[in-house]
Parts: structure tokens; C-alpha cells; sequence
């Protein structure tokens, strides 16, 4: 079943780089100093790539588990 935990690891890596991506650019926002209308609006963008890198982490980590029963 390793062609489906490969696969799903790298899903999980790739869903972990946008976690921490997000997480980098939440605080470069907090550290600029905007008004809280434009860190609103900045974070609302910064809470989809967040929510996209969770699901496609999710996926992966399914992905893993289901090949490692799989085996």
C-alpha cells in the first residue's frame, strides 16, 4: 500500500507548510499595525488558506491511516 502512504504524506507535509504559512503571515499582519478593519479583512484571507491547508492535511493523514490498515 505505498502508493498510498506516500502520496498521503506528502498531502500531509504540503497541508502542515500551509498551517505554518498561514501562521507566518497572521503574525507579520499583527506586526504591522493596521486598523482593525484592514487586520480583519487581512486575516479573512489568511483564514481560508488556513482552512484549505487543514483539509488537505486532513486528507493525507486519512490517506496514511487507511494504507497503513490496508497492509
Amino acid at each position: 500500500m505505498n502508493w498510498l502512504i506516500i502520496p498521503g504524506a506528502i498531502l500531509t507535509l504540503l497541508g502542515l507548510a500551509g498551517i505554518l504559512l498561514s501562521a507566518f503571515r497572521v503574525l507579520g499582519a499583527r506586526r504591522a499595525g493596521l486598523e482593525d478593519d484592514a487586520l480583519r479583512e487581512r486575516l479573512r484571507g489568511v483564514m481560508l488558506l488556513n482552512m484549505g491547508a487543514l483539509l488537505v492535511s486532513v486528507l493525507g493523514l486519512m490517506m496514511v491511516v487507511l494504507g497503513v490498515f490496508l497492509a
